[in-house]
């Protein structure tokens, strides 16, 4: 089993009036490349981890050909949700859709020898620019929340955990957060984000090994729409 991941698809099957096609070079028809690329690379026993930013419906009865999509693709799926994804409902309804496809919130993903995958959302970080006194309640939860899916993992046995956020795991400085201080404490190899869109936005991102843990940004632009191996 190799395990990639994939940020920021951004689908719109039930939405065209918001295709990427505006943003021009690799988001034109971005959604083709994505499949070729990962049905030409990830075999059915694979494991493939989209980091949010999946579906710009509103509804959740909109978002449902786009899921539907993914869950056409090869391999399994974990998912989990963006600052976009508002079409996102209960994790029991979610998890109900396709057995291939797993929806991350308050949970972990046992995915085989010996791996898990554990995450959330995340939010802006302290000290970054546009931090203010709103982000704090927000930020503080989502730290709850991964703490609670490491914990999880670790109960049951876990050892070997790739952890998964939407959002950057620091400022822009790349200070230290709540997020990375807990991917250290539990001892993360690789943890996988997006969110971060161009060149001049992603060189900003934290890459690279921080304190013992891998950080790789995944979104789509950044990976040229190539699912990319973690493991």
């Amino acid at each position: 089993m190799r395990m990639y991941a994939i940020a920021d698809l951004h689908l719109s099957f039930s939405s065209p009036d918001k295709a990427m096609d505006i943003f021009g070079g690799q988001w034109i028809e971005h959604w083709k490349k994505v499949m070729k690329n990962w049905d030409r690379i990830v075999e059915p026993d694979d494991l493939v981890i989209i980091p949010g930013d999946i579906s710009w419906a509103l509804k959740f009865e909109d978002a449902l050909e786009d899921i539907k999509w993914i869950h056409e693709r090869p391999g399994k799926k974990i998912l989990v949700k963006g600052n976009h994804d508002l079409w996102w409902t209960s994790i029991s309804k979610l998890n109900a859709l396709y057995s291939d496809v797993f929806f991350l919130q308050n949970n972990f993903a046992g995915c085989g020898n010996g791996w898990a995958v554990c995450g959330t959302r995340g939010w802006v970080c302290p000290g970054d620019r546009e931090f203010s006194e709103h982000d704090e309640k927000i930020y503080k939860r989502e730290i709850l929340r991964l703490e609670s899916s490491l914990l999880q993992a670790k109960e049951n046995g876990y050892e070997k955990i790739i952890g998964v956020l939407h959002y950057p795991p620091t400022n822009e400085k790349h200070e230290e957060s709540g997020f990375t201080e807990l991917f250290s404490k539990y001892n993360v190899a690789n943890v996988v984000y997006g969110h971060l869109h161009g060149p001049d936005v992603c060189i900003k991102g934290l890459q690279g090994v921080h304190n013992g843990v891998n950080y790789i940004l995944t979104s789509l632009d950044h990976v040229r729409a190539i699912p990319k191996l973690i493991v």
